[in-house]
């Protein structure tokens, strides 16, 4: 184990290097349903994907692993705020991971269901993927500095305005979730299950990271130096 100044700044590192991975993960969304539309082999596009995520299994258990392993005096005085949310960056850990998760299944999905590709409810399709690509580069930039707050005693971190950002991305999702359903229904596509299907699952995506930053703003609760609630009172 490093010296006890090091643990944060190695957690620091990981969550960087991991973070890095799932946004190279969602970014190859829009490429394969524009592959697939435009039929060209998007399969080798769902194969990239397939191995990221699985870069990204191990790095997240690398970086869960490191925590769980750590006792207090491990992690060090320096770093309180991380022993005292040990469980709970544990499971934040794991939803974070969901993200790549539903990520490979969308793809492979996509392989399976054989959706028609030129149709008003694909293109919103496509509108709910470039949708899922800013939303993890914002939630990137949440955690790296959520973990920069708990990892630095002495750091402040104000995360409001990105949060309310991805809140704001996912109402977004919402309605061209409802977009493609019911373009898909109203039309005279032979497969409009399929379409409420894909819709579905990107929208369980967005969703997802909605709840990592609501888990981020229950963790930061007790964390003086992290701010992901704006002030109640403060005038607009």
């Amino acid at each position: 184990m490093s010296p006890h100044t090091d643990f944060g700044a190695t957690l620091e590192s990981q969550t960087e290097t991991y973070l890095g991975k799932l946004t190279e993960c969602t970014d190859l969304l829009p490429t394969v349903l524009t592959a697939y539309a435009d039929g060209e082999e998007y399969a080798a596009t769902t194969t990239q994907i397939e191995e990221i995520e699985s870069e990204c299994d191990q790095l997240r258990r690398d970086i869960t692993a490191s925590i769980a392993n750590a006792d207090s005096q491990e992690i060090g005085l320096l770093n309180t705020p991380i022993n005292l949310n040990q469980s709970a960056l544990l499971d934040f850990y794991k939803q974070l991971d969901v993200v790549a998760n539903h990520t490979e299944r969308i793809a492979q999905e996509l392989g399976m269901v054989q959706p028609e590709p030129a149709n008003d409810s694909y293109d919103q399709l496509q509108e709910m993927a470039a949708l899922i690509v800013e939303m993890t580069d914002v939630l990137s930039d949440v955690v790296a500095r959520f973990i920069t707050g708990l990892a630095r005693n002495k750091s402040t971190e104000t995360l409001v305005a990105e949060i309310e950002q991805i809140r704001t991305l996912e109402s977004r999702c919402d309605i061209a979730r409802n977009e493609v359903i019911a373009t898909a229904f109203e039309s005279d596509l032979a497969q409009p299950l399929v379409y409420r299907e894909l819709a579905v699952l990107f929208d369980e995506l967005a969703n997802t990271i909605e709840d990592l930053t609501d888990r981020i703003t229950v963790i930061s609760s007790d964390e003086p130096g992290i701010v992901t609630e704006g002030d109640p009172d403060s005038s607009a």
